[in-house]
């Protein structure tokens, strides 16, 4: 369900870590989507600040799927969908 969840709103994400930690931070985020297989130092400060801010985390099995899914041609350890 979030593949397509992220497919569709394509428009309004923010990929990559550095990207989404400054969108939470901003207060522009209403989801963040993690990979599993992503690595973890990368997502723990993510996952974090997501928790400090009371925005819902959800996870995925796979980077490639989660970047396809964002529309781009790499793999993804995080998107965040905003407002």
């Amino acid at each position: 369900m979030s593949y397509e969840k992220v497919a569709q709103a394509q428009k309004r994400l923010r990929i990559g870590a550095k990207q989404v930690l400054k969108s939470i931070k901003n207060g522009e985020v209403l989801e963040v989507v993690i990979a599993a297989n992503a690595e973890r130092h990368v997502t723990d400060k993510i996952v974090k600040l997501a928790e400090q801010h009371n925005v819902p985390v959800t996870e995925v099995d796979s980077m490639i799927e989660l970047g396809q899914a964002s529309g781009i041609d790499v793999g993804a350890a995080t998107v965040a969908i905003t407002k």
